[in-house]
């Protein structure tokens, strides 16, 4: 944190939708997005960090009787990032979530630059297609730039 400064979250429904877009276009029908939350923070010292993945573990799970929720933190760096590289970071963050949706994490031996990239062009094609198809069938009305 910064000397005398203060820690802040807000949540981020913009990139809450963008993260349900990049999951509904990429079928990663395994991350339940009404259990996965996109929050801004401010006042971190953190350097070097764009964005982190956080989860509620087994454990506290048990303890609340609750199931498994996600939260992605976006830094203030990330809003200095282009689009692209935006939707670079939010796929690798939605990279962590492992298929079970259990609470754990996928670590950076799968979350790597290569598995990052190739997902982010199958995404990018597969929204062009769709853009494609929506203007063609007058469904252009959904805005996907």
């Amino acid at each position: 944190m910064k000397k005398g400064g203060k820690l802040r979250y807000e949540y981020a429904p913009d990139l809450q939708a963008r993260m349900d877009e990049i999951i509904n276009v990429l079928g990663m029908n395994h991350v339940r997005t009404e259990r996965v939350k996109c929050l801004r923070s401010k006042g971190s010292s953190s350097r070097g960090t764009i964005a982190r993945c956080h989860a509620l573990g087994k454990v506290m799970q048990m303890a609340m009787d609750t199931k498994a929720w996600y939260a992605i933190e976006f830094l203030e760096r990330f809003e200095k990032l282009n689009q692209k590289e935006q939707d670079k970071v939010i796929i690798h963050e939605l990279l962590h979530i492992p298929k079970s949706f259990g609470g754990g994490f996928r670590h950076h031996d799968f979350v790597c630059e290569e598995n990052v990239e190739l997902m982010h062009q199958k995404f990018e094609s597969l929204r062009s297609k769709k853009i494609g198809f929506d203007k063609n069938f007058g469904l252009d009305k959904w805005n996907y730039n």
